[in-house]
């Protein structure tokens, strides 16, 4: 007697998708395998086989508020029946003004002027546009340059790759095409730790010897997070600050992925108690509900755009301050500005702490980290993304690892009982990793 197959009828073709369609950071001819998600609530994943999956990631660190929050559903909803679109250009809306009034008073009082983007990439292009057309403005045109730290990730578009690691990032490939920068020896001291002497005594030689060329330094204050989900100390970086102001260089903070809560202050920045020249955000600032950012920036810096040749800033997305967005992030911030986010991040720090910490005992691990929200387990070298992958969706979690590097950074509002589940799996995984046949052939041969 044959047995009735229950299962639902898929929904999804994974056949074209895999002919026709490019993932993030995938072949075409040997694409790693997707796994089709027909519906996602709070913080789980519904795959279009009927299975449910824990999101560790909070869609690569954006949805913060989980999925279908009302309170940004509802926002959307009202602006998409008034005005979902509109160019910028010569048009103002409420959205955007409301928008930029509310970054304003949330961030540094430096930051006085708001430039609305569509995505984190193009956030720190218009940045560096900014540092570069400022040095304009002051009559400083051989102020080129830029100035950054390995292991740093800025983004997939030209000028944000070429402040990303020419080494062991995702952009050695393409090479003399890529803008050639300076860069510094990434930070190595732990956060919270005592400033390691030599720290930032590398970085400022090549301050010293190049500041009459360098327009901006940009850094990932605090974490830097696709280079290694790497934590490092504050003191670095308001040693940079100083070091920026002692050599009259612009300080550029990517605040990308820490902005509004992720490591535990509202932005990373404010570990150090410093203000940035011109600072980025993307990501949780809509929530993760649809694509925005922007670029902020002091009154000194636009003053010094406005003398430049130009006299205008030569930037202007299509989709530049997109209404149905900025409602998004309108709604955001409002549920940021409620502060539950502050006990939510510590109360998830603290689980992180409890429930990772015994990993680090484990063979294949090398380190354990946690700040806020995010958790790392470093293993001793790069792993099967493919197959890590899958061990986790039997588990019932959705974590993508990177490298040597498996984390979670997961909705501010999650349960700990589903945290306790995502824990669980990275240990479980981690726990059971074998050494691949070439290390163990490079074990037995010494």
């Amino acid at each position: 007697m044959s047995t009735k197959n229950t299962q639902p009828t898929p929904t999804i073709d994974y056949d074209f998708d895999a002919k026709h369609i490019w993932h993030p950071y995938t072949s075409m001819t040997h694409a790693l395998p997707t796994f089709g998600v027909v519906a996602a609530q709070d913080r789980q994943l519904t795959l279009e086989d009927g299975r449910t999956l824990i999101d560790g990631t909070s869609s690569w660190w954006a949805c913060v508020h989980g999925y279908g929050h009302p309170y940004i559903l509802q926002a959307m909803e009202k602006q998409l029946h008034q005005l979902s679109h509109v160019m910028f250009g010569g048009i103002t809306h409420s959205p955007a003004i409301e928008l930029s009034k509310k970054l304003i008073n949330m961030t540094s009082d430096r930051l006085t002027k708001v430039f609305l983007a569509d995505s984190g990439s193009i956030a720190v292009e218009v940045a560096l546009k900014m540092a570069l057309q400022y040095w304009q403005g002051q009559e400083q045109d051989q102020k080129q340059q830029i100035l950054t730290v390995k292991n740093g990730y800025h983004g997939d578009t030209f000028a944000a790759m070429s402040v990303c690691d020419p080494q062991g990032g995702m952009h050695t490939m393409f090479g003399d095409s890529v803008t050639k920068q300076l860069f510094a020896p990434a930070p190595q001291t732990p956060f919270n730790a005592p400033l390691m002497d030599n720290d930032l005594s590398l970085i400022r030689q090549i301050i010293e010897q190049k500041h009459h060329t360098i327009a901006a330094l940009i850094i990932e204050p605090i974490m830097q997070g696709a280079g290694g989900m790497r934590f490092y100390s504050a003191e670095y970086l308001s040693g940079l600050r100083a070091l920026c102001d002692e050599f009259n260089i612009l300080l550029i903070l990517d605040e990308i992925a820490t902005g509004f809560g992720r490591t535990g202050k509202l932005f990373a920045y404010e570990h150090a108690n410093i203000e940035a020249d011109i600072l980025c955000l993307g990501k949780a600032l809509t929530g993760g509900y649809v694509s925005l950012a922007a670029t902020l920036c002091s009154d000194k810096v636009a003053q010094g755009i406005s003398d430049s040749p130009a006299g205008v800033f030569m930037h202007g997305p299509t989709f530049m301050a997109n209404p149905l967005a900025c409602a998004a992030a309108n709604a955001s911030l409002d549920l940021i500005a409620n502060n539950q986010w502050q006990t939510q991040v510590s109360a998830i720090e603290t689980q992180l702490k409890l429930e990772l910490s015994e990993a680090i005992h484990y063979p294949h691990v090398r380190d354990v980290r946690i700040l806020g929200a995010v958790g790392v387990l470093e293993m001793d070298s790069s792993r099967n993304t493919a197959q890590l992958q899958q061990e986790f969706v039997d588990l019932g979690v959705w974590i993508r690892p990177f490298a040597n590097v498996i984390y979670i950074m997961p909705a501010y509002n999650i349960t700990p009982v589903e945290l306790t589940q995502l824990t669980t799996a990275m240990k479980q995984v981690a726990a059971n990793i074998k050494l691949s046949a070439s290390e163990q052939s490079f074990i037995s041969h010494g």
